[in-house]
């Protein structure tokens, strides 16, 4: 890379002929500017075109630049290779997918967008969408109110603040198995059933106990209540990191003016932490939509399928694609998931503006 090449001093003359003027004019221009921003871009000019006189004197093939552009560039080459064959490409290739019919041993059919035509009337995939919006419409609030709670409570100065703070994040760490068979156990269907038996002393009729994730009308309300104490300590951390920003001043100028707590809360804690509100609201709705592991932990039973109660879009995706090998219709679905996303991303780019700084 370093090697140079034999110089031809007629062709080195020709180069410096015009390189040398330029040179001159960029740094007679530089000297007469007064504004900094265009005076620096004038300089990293003049350096471009210094490292270039250089490389025509010494006749090396690689210009300084483009050396150390050639280092970053193996520094991050593994990484972006392995990210092109494993990630980039199975992506490009499902887009393309979506418009063909193939059951990964046939030759693919081009078939338009009769994949996508096929989704009106699938029963499974209308009830995965219509799943997949409930949960996502009941389970980012939720989180947000208990996750912001804790989040004002925590951050106070109570005795063992810091053994709270790490008990509402274990559930986020913990083992999806484990915790889900724990909560599954929990809440069993029977009337054995700690939660049911709980109900039961309460006064609750043995015929009337919920079956939980055995029952059709409770089974999302279960991944949903799941969902909002696994995930609540790790937005959690987040608000906590929004309290601790808040300028402790303004707290104290209000309490001078005799405000309360409900008072303090409204007008200086909640809209300050609207930038994170806003953070935390589009990363929660995104994966609410991509959620998977839960609903199958819960509501997959012995058998592992879920039901028309219980069934989200990811799950429908990889029924489609795993169980029954309809690859090129589980592309198209996962293409409808995916502008889903994207349409949550742009909603978060265009308020990024607004709630910036």
């Amino acid at each position: 890379m370093g090697k140079t090449k034999a110089v031809d001093p007629a062709r080195v003359r020709e180069k410096l002929d015009i390189l040398e003027p330029r040179l001159a004019a960029l740094l007679k221009q530089a000297d007469e500017e007064t504004d900094m921003k265009k005076k620096v871009k004038l300089a990293k000019k003049a350096d471009q075109i210094r490292d270039k006189i250089r490389q025509a004197e010494t006749g090396e093939r690689f210009s300084r630049q483009t050396k150390r552009d050639l280092i970053a560039y193996s520094f991050i080459a593994p990484n972006f290779i392995g990210f092109a064959v494993f990630t980039l490409g199975p992506v490009l290739f499902a887009f393309i997918l979506a418009f063909f019919k193939w059951d990964g041993n046939n030759p693919m059919d081009f078939v338009g967008l009769d994949n996508f035509m096929q989704m009106v009337g699938n029963k499974r995939f209308l009830a995965s969408l219509k799943n997949t919006v409930v949960y996502c419409v009941a389970t980012v609030p939720f989180t947000l109110a208990v996750a912001l709670g804790l989040a004002v409570l925590l951050n106070q100065k109570v005795k063992g603040r810091n053994f709270f703070r790490t008990v509402s994040f274990f559930p986020y760490v913990a083992s999806l198995v484990a915790v889900a068979a724990v909560w599954n156990m929990l809440f069993s269907p029977a009337k054995s059933g700690p939660v049911n038996m709980i109900l039961y002393n309460l006064g609750v009729a043995a015929k009337e106990l919920p079956k939980w994730s055995a029952d059709k009308d409770w089974v999302m309300f279960t991944v949903i209540l799941f969902s909002v104490w696994k995930n609540m300590g790790y937005y959690m951390v987040i608000y906590l990191a929004g309290l601790q920003g808040i300028n402790g001043e303004l707290y104290e100028a209000c309490s001078l003016d005799g405000a309360n707590t409900w008072q303090r809360f409204r007008y200086i804690t909640w809209p300050q932490l609207q930038p994170t509100t806003f953070f935390v609201t589009i990363i929660l709705t995104i994966n609410c939509f991509k959620v998977y592991d839960i609903v199958y932990m819960l509501a997959g039973g012995s058998t592992g399928v879920l039901n028309e109660s219980a069934i989200v879009l990811v799950y429908h995706i990889y029924e489609e694609a795993f169980r029954n090998w309809n690859l090129g219709y589980a592309s198209a679905v996962a293409m409808v998931l995916f502008l889903i996303v994207l349409a949550i991303t742009l909603v978060q780019f265009r308020g990024e503006k607004k709630y910036a700084n």
